[in-house]
Protein backbone atom coordinates (compact mmCIF):
# COMPACT_ATOMS: atom_id res chain seq x y z
CA UNK A 1 0.00 0.00 0.00
CA UNK A 2 2.71 2.49 0.58
CA UNK A 3 4.45 1.21 -2.28
CA UNK A 4 1.20 2.36 -4.43
CA UNK A 5 1.09 5.41 -2.83
CA UNK A 6 4.68 6.50 -2.90
CA UNK A 7 4.13 5.13 -7.08
CA UNK A 8 1.23 7.62 -7.62
CA UNK A 9 3.04 10.55 -5.53
CA UNK A 10 6.09 10.33 -7.59
CA UNK A 11 3.45 10.63 -10.65
CA UNK A 12 1.92 13.47 -9.77
CA UNK A 13 4.77 15.33 -8.99
CA UNK A 14 6.74 14.38 -12.08
CA UNK A 15 2.90 15.58 -14.35
CA UNK A 16 3.14 18.91 -12.12
CA UNK A 17 7.00 19.70 -12.78
CA UNK A 18 6.01 19.09 -16.53
CA UNK A 19 2.95 20.98 -16.34
CA UNK A 20 4.70 23.96 -14.91
CA UNK A 21 7.82 23.56 -17.52
CA UNK A 22 4.91 23.62 -20.67
CA UNK A 23 3.16 26.77 -18.87
CA UNK A 24 6.54 28.76 -18.98
CA UNK A 25 7.46 27.72 -21.94
CA UNK A 26 4.00 28.87 -23.23
CA UNK A 27 4.48 32.06 -21.12
CA UNK A 28 7.98 32.48 -22.83
CA UNK A 29 6.53 32.05 -26.47
CA UNK A 30 3.78 34.79 -25.87
CA UNK A 31 5.91 36.80 -24.08
CA UNK A 32 7.00 40.05 -26.39
CA UNK A 33 10.69 40.63 -27.19
CA UNK A 34 11.65 44.04 -28.10
CA UNK A 35 15.75 44.38 -28.60
CA UNK A 36 17.35 48.17 -29.24
CA UNK A 37 20.54 49.45 -29.67
CA UNK A 38 22.68 52.79 -29.62
CA UNK A 39 23.92 55.76 -27.54
CA UNK A 40 25.81 55.24 -24.01
CA UNK A 41 25.07 58.24 -23.39
CA UNK A 42 21.66 57.90 -21.52
CA UNK A 43 22.49 54.16 -21.34
CA UNK A 44 21.82 53.91 -17.38
CA UNK A 45 18.80 55.72 -17.85
CA UNK A 46 17.32 53.15 -20.14
CA UNK A 47 18.49 50.30 -17.77
CA UNK A 48 16.77 51.57 -15.36
CA UNK A 49 13.52 52.40 -17.40
CA UNK A 50 13.50 48.67 -19.13
CA UNK A 51 14.13 47.15 -15.54
CA UNK A 52 11.69 48.98 -13.71
CA UNK A 53 8.86 48.18 -17.27
CA UNK A 54 9.62 44.81 -16.90
CA UNK A 55 8.66 44.64 -13.67
CA UNK A 56 4.97 46.49 -14.34
CA UNK A 57 4.35 44.03 -17.49
CA UNK A 58 5.76 41.17 -17.20
CA UNK A 59 5.03 39.90 -20.76
CA UNK A 60 7.70 42.42 -22.10
CA UNK A 61 11.37 41.22 -22.40
CA UNK A 62 13.66 44.01 -23.32
CA UNK A 63 17.41 44.00 -24.46
CA UNK A 64 19.18 46.92 -24.84
CA UNK A 65 23.05 47.17 -25.89
CA UNK A 66 25.06 50.37 -25.49
CA UNK A 67 27.06 50.12 -29.05
CA UNK A 68 26.96 54.18 -29.19
CA UNK A 69 25.18 56.40 -31.45
CA UNK A 70 26.90 55.36 -34.84
CA UNK A 71 26.07 51.97 -34.38
CA UNK A 72 22.68 52.53 -32.88
CA UNK A 73 22.00 54.39 -35.99
CA UNK A 74 23.80 51.44 -37.96
CA UNK A 75 21.55 48.54 -36.92
CA UNK A 76 18.60 50.73 -37.48
CA UNK A 77 19.39 51.60 -41.03
CA UNK A 78 19.51 47.34 -41.48
CA UNK A 79 16.54 46.88 -39.62
CA UNK A 80 18.45 44.34 -37.62
CA UNK A 81 16.64 46.05 -34.03
CA UNK A 82 12.99 47.05 -32.95
CA UNK A 83 14.46 50.56 -31.78
CA UNK A 84 17.51 52.46 -31.69
CA UNK A 85 19.24 55.13 -29.50
CA UNK A 86 20.91 58.03 -30.36
CA UNK A 87 22.36 61.74 -29.12
CA UNK A 88 22.75 62.67 -32.77
CA UNK A 89 20.25 63.19 -35.62
CA UNK A 90 21.06 61.15 -38.65
CA UNK A 91 22.03 62.67 -41.63
CA UNK A 92 19.97 63.38 -44.86
CA UNK A 93 21.10 60.49 -46.29
CA UNK A 94 20.87 58.46 -43.48
CA UNK A 95 17.42 59.65 -42.98
CA UNK A 96 16.36 59.12 -46.82
CA UNK A 97 17.87 55.03 -46.37
CA UNK A 98 15.39 54.60 -44.02
CA UNK A 99 13.04 52.42 -45.89
CA UNK A 100 10.72 51.86 -42.89
CA UNK A 101 10.25 55.84 -41.64
CA UNK A 102 11.64 57.24 -38.95
CA UNK A 103 10.08 58.86 -35.48
CA UNK A 104 12.86 60.62 -33.26
CA UNK A 105 11.52 60.51 -29.98
CA UNK A 106 13.55 62.86 -27.12
CA UNK A 107 13.75 60.75 -23.75
CA UNK A 108 15.88 62.74 -21.68
CA UNK A 109 18.53 65.67 -21.49
CA UNK A 110 22.05 65.82 -19.49
CA UNK A 111 25.20 67.45 -18.96
CA UNK A 112 28.78 66.06 -20.46
CA UNK A 113 30.53 66.11 -16.97
CA UNK A 114 34.53 66.88 -18.15
CA UNK A 115 36.03 64.47 -15.36
CA UNK A 116 39.67 64.38 -14.22
CA UNK A 117 41.49 62.27 -11.97
CA UNK A 118 44.47 64.25 -9.87
CA UNK A 119 45.61 62.27 -7.15
CA UNK A 120 46.44 64.00 -3.91
CA UNK A 121 44.11 67.13 -5.23
CA UNK A 122 41.26 67.54 -3.29
CA UNK A 123 39.99 71.10 -4.33
CA UNK A 124 38.04 71.67 -7.53
CA UNK A 125 39.57 72.25 -10.63
CA UNK A 126 37.98 74.97 -12.51
CA UNK A 127 38.00 75.30 -16.53
CA UNK A 128 37.85 78.28 -18.33
CA UNK A 129 36.52 78.13 -21.59
CA UNK A 130 39.87 78.96 -23.40
CA UNK A 131 41.78 76.28 -21.12
CA UNK A 132 39.13 74.03 -22.13
CA UNK A 133 39.48 74.22 -26.25
CA UNK A 134 43.18 74.29 -25.52
CA UNK A 135 43.25 71.04 -23.66
CA UNK A 136 41.54 68.70 -26.24
CA UNK A 137 43.74 70.39 -28.63
CA UNK A 138 47.05 69.80 -27.50
CA UNK A 139 47.95 73.32 -26.78
CA UNK A 140 47.96 72.66 -22.90
CA UNK A 141 49.62 69.71 -21.75
CA UNK A 142 50.74 70.36 -18.17
CA UNK A 143 48.64 70.65 -14.89
CA UNK A 144 50.89 73.31 -13.90
CA UNK A 145 49.78 75.56 -17.06
CA UNK A 146 46.08 74.81 -16.13
CA UNK A 147 46.40 76.81 -12.54
CA UNK A 148 49.52 77.34 -11.05
CA UNK A 149 48.68 75.78 -7.96
CA UNK A 150 47.63 72.30 -9.72
CA UNK A 151 50.78 69.76 -9.76
CA UNK A 152 53.14 69.52 -12.27
CA UNK A 153 51.33 66.82 -13.95
CA UNK A 154 51.44 65.72 -17.60
CA UNK A 155 47.38 66.09 -18.92
CA UNK A 156 46.54 62.55 -20.20
CA UNK A 157 43.43 62.55 -22.57
CA UNK A 158 41.54 60.10 -22.92
CA UNK A 159 38.62 59.98 -25.50
CA UNK A 160 36.19 57.91 -27.25
CA UNK A 161 36.88 55.97 -30.39
CA UNK A 162 34.52 54.64 -33.17
CA UNK A 163 31.34 56.77 -33.85
CA UNK A 164 30.01 58.38 -30.65
CA UNK A 165 27.12 61.03 -29.92
CA UNK A 166 28.85 61.67 -27.01
CA UNK A 167 31.72 63.07 -29.05
CA UNK A 168 29.70 64.72 -31.33
CA UNK A 169 28.17 66.74 -28.63
CA UNK A 170 31.64 67.65 -27.22
CA UNK A 171 33.40 68.45 -30.55
CA UNK A 172 29.60 70.46 -30.94
CA UNK A 173 30.73 72.67 -28.49
CA UNK A 174 34.60 72.98 -28.48
CA UNK A 175 33.81 73.84 -31.93
CA UNK A 176 31.82 77.01 -30.53
CA UNK A 177 34.57 78.39 -27.78
CA UNK A 178 37.36 77.56 -30.12
CA UNK A 179 36.29 79.75 -33.16
CA UNK A 180 36.02 76.29 -35.33
CA UNK A 181 39.76 75.20 -34.40
CA UNK A 182 37.71 72.30 -33.54
CA UNK A 183 35.43 70.62 -36.02
CA UNK A 184 31.88 68.57 -34.37
CA UNK A 185 31.96 65.13 -35.54
CA UNK A 186 30.88 61.56 -33.95
CA UNK A 187 34.48 60.34 -34.97
CA UNK A 188 36.79 63.71 -34.26
CA UNK A 189 40.49 64.23 -35.17
CA UNK A 190 41.87 65.57 -32.43
CA UNK A 191 45.08 66.81 -34.29
CA UNK A 192 47.39 65.77 -31.47
CA UNK A 193 48.57 62.57 -29.82
CA UNK A 194 46.18 61.88 -27.24
CA UNK A 195 47.07 59.48 -24.27
CA UNK A 196 43.87 56.26 -24.64
CA UNK A 197 41.00 56.03 -26.74
CA UNK A 198 38.48 53.54 -25.99
CA UNK A 199 35.02 52.55 -27.23
CA UNK A 200 32.17 53.82 -24.93
CA UNK A 201 31.57 56.32 -21.92
CA UNK A 202 31.88 53.42 -19.61
CA UNK A 203 35.59 52.65 -20.21
CA UNK A 204 36.34 56.15 -21.26
CA UNK A 205 34.93 56.51 -16.98
CA UNK A 206 37.12 54.11 -15.77
CA UNK A 207 40.09 55.05 -17.89
CA UNK A 208 40.11 57.92 -16.31
CA UNK A 209 39.87 56.76 -13.04
CA UNK A 210 42.89 54.67 -13.88
CA UNK A 211 45.34 56.69 -15.08
CA UNK A 212 46.67 59.84 -12.50
CA UNK A 213 46.43 62.58 -14.00
CA UNK A 214 43.66 62.16 -16.79
CA UNK A 215 41.09 63.87 -18.20
CA UNK A 216 38.02 63.44 -20.48
CA UNK A 217 34.37 63.14 -21.11
CA UNK A 218 31.58 61.37 -19.92
CA UNK A 219 27.62 62.07 -18.95
CA UNK A 220 27.26 63.31 -15.41
CA UNK A 221 25.55 59.97 -14.53
CA UNK A 222 28.57 57.71 -15.28
CA UNK A 223 31.21 60.31 -13.24
CA UNK A 224 28.69 59.87 -10.02
CA UNK A 225 28.34 56.19 -10.62
CA UNK A 226 32.26 56.39 -10.09
CA UNK A 227 32.77 59.12 -7.89
CA UNK A 228 34.90 60.72 -10.40
CA UNK A 229 35.56 64.73 -9.99
CA UNK A 230 34.09 67.21 -12.22
CA UNK A 231 35.57 70.22 -13.04
CA UNK A 232 33.48 73.21 -12.56
CA UNK A 233 33.37 74.91 -16.77
CA UNK A 234 32.82 78.11 -17.18
CA UNK A 235 29.66 78.92 -19.02
CA UNK A 236 28.61 81.80 -21.75
CA UNK A 237 27.92 84.19 -18.55
CA UNK A 238 31.52 83.55 -17.05
CA UNK A 239 29.97 81.58 -14.16
CA UNK A 240 32.04 78.18 -13.26
CA UNK A 241 29.74 75.66 -12.74
CA UNK A 242 29.13 71.94 -12.30
CA UNK A 243 27.30 69.53 -14.19
CA UNK A 244 24.03 69.19 -11.99
CA UNK A 245 20.59 68.63 -13.16
CA UNK A 246 19.61 72.02 -11.92
CA UNK A 247 22.42 73.76 -13.98
CA UNK A 248 21.31 71.03 -16.97
CA UNK A 249 17.46 72.40 -16.50
CA UNK A 250 18.99 75.82 -16.51
CA UNK A 251 20.59 75.07 -19.95
CA UNK A 252 18.10 73.29 -21.88
CA UNK A 253 14.92 75.86 -21.00
CA UNK A 254 15.05 77.64 -24.29
CA UNK A 255 15.87 74.90 -26.40
CA UNK A 256 13.22 74.53 -28.98
CA UNK A 257 11.75 71.57 -30.11
CA UNK A 258 10.62 71.07 -34.10
CA UNK A 259 7.60 69.62 -35.12
CA UNK A 260 9.97 66.04 -35.80
CA UNK A 261 11.71 66.52 -32.29
CA UNK A 262 15.03 67.56 -33.61
CA UNK A 263 16.45 70.77 -31.50
CA UNK A 264 17.47 73.98 -32.03
CA UNK A 265 18.85 76.64 -29.39
CA UNK A 266 20.99 73.91 -28.02
CA UNK A 267 24.65 75.43 -28.65
CA UNK A 268 26.42 77.12 -25.93
CA UNK A 269 23.44 78.46 -23.23
CA UNK A 270 24.18 81.47 -21.86
CA UNK A 271 22.71 80.40 -18.80
CA UNK A 272 23.44 76.89 -16.62
CA UNK A 273 25.93 74.29 -17.62
CA UNK A 274 27.59 75.09 -20.84
CA UNK A 275 27.75 71.21 -22.34
CA UNK A 276 24.23 69.47 -22.66
CA UNK A 277 22.14 67.54 -25.39
CA UNK A 278 18.98 65.42 -25.85
CA UNK A 279 18.88 62.32 -26.59
CA UNK A 280 16.57 60.18 -28.48
CA UNK A 281 15.25 56.88 -29.15
CA UNK A 282 14.53 56.15 -32.41
CA UNK A 283 11.11 54.25 -33.74
CA UNK A 284 10.00 52.95 -37.08
CA UNK A 285 6.84 54.23 -38.87
CA UNK A 286 5.88 50.51 -40.14
CA UNK A 287 6.06 47.33 -38.20
CA UNK A 288 6.15 44.35 -39.89
CA UNK A 289 3.63 42.51 -37.10
CA UNK A 290 0.54 43.98 -35.23
CA UNK A 291 2.35 42.93 -31.25
CA UNK A 292 5.90 44.49 -32.48
CA UNK A 293 3.85 47.77 -32.87
CA UNK A 294 1.98 48.04 -29.84
CA UNK A 295 4.63 47.01 -27.86
CA UNK A 296 6.62 49.72 -28.89
CA UNK A 297 3.93 52.59 -28.48
CA UNK A 298 3.02 51.24 -25.23
CA UNK A 299 6.98 51.19 -24.40
CA UNK A 300 6.87 54.70 -25.55
CA UNK A 301 4.18 55.73 -23.77
CA UNK A 302 5.64 54.94 -20.53
CA UNK A 303 8.64 56.08 -20.84
CA UNK A 304 7.35 59.47 -21.79
CA UNK A 305 4.59 59.40 -18.65
CA UNK A 306 5.88 57.19 -15.56
CA UNK A 307 9.58 56.77 -16.86
CA UNK A 308 10.22 60.61 -16.92
CA UNK A 309 10.29 60.30 -12.88
CA UNK A 310 13.34 58.38 -12.98
CA UNK A 311 15.15 60.61 -14.75
CA UNK A 312 16.54 63.23 -12.33
CA UNK A 313 17.64 60.80 -9.75
CA UNK A 314 19.81 59.39 -12.65
CA UNK A 315 21.49 62.49 -13.22
CA UNK A 316 19.13 63.43 -16.49
CA UNK A 317 16.62 65.99 -17.07
CA UNK A 318 13.08 65.79 -18.04
CA UNK A 319 11.46 65.90 -21.34
CA UNK A 320 8.82 69.06 -21.45
CA UNK A 321 5.33 68.01 -20.93
CA UNK A 322 4.34 69.45 -23.65
CA UNK A 323 6.91 68.28 -25.74
CA UNK A 324 6.50 64.77 -24.34
CA UNK A 325 2.60 65.02 -25.10
CA UNK A 326 2.85 65.72 -28.41
CA UNK A 327 5.71 62.34 -29.19
CA UNK A 328 3.44 60.27 -27.35
CA UNK A 329 0.46 61.26 -30.13
CA UNK A 330 3.00 60.77 -32.87
CA UNK A 331 4.22 57.55 -31.99
CA UNK A 332 -0.12 56.93 -31.52
CA UNK A 333 -0.94 57.97 -34.44
CA UNK A 334 2.12 57.50 -37.06
CA UNK A 335 3.20 53.60 -36.22
CA UNK A 336 1.74 51.25 -38.33
CA UNK A 337 1.73 47.69 -39.37
CA UNK A 338 2.58 47.01 -42.99
CA UNK A 339 3.98 43.18 -43.87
Amino acid sequence: MIGYQFFWQKVLTATAVSLTVGLGSISAAIAQSLTGAGATFPEPLYRRYFREYQEQTTDVKLKYSGIGSGGGIRRFLNQSVDFGGSNVIPTPVERNSMKRGLLMVPTAGGSLAVVYNLQGITTDVKLSRETLGKIFSGQISNWKQVNSRLPNRKIQVVVHSGTSGTSFIFTKYLNEITNGRIRPSRKPNWGFKVFSSVPGNGPVASEVKRIDGAIGYVPASYAKQLNLPMARLENQAGRYVKPTVDQANKALANVQFNDDFTIENIDDPEEGYPIVGITWLFVYEKYPKPELAQGVKDLINWILTEGQDLNEDLQYTRIPEDVASRAIEAVNNNIRVVP
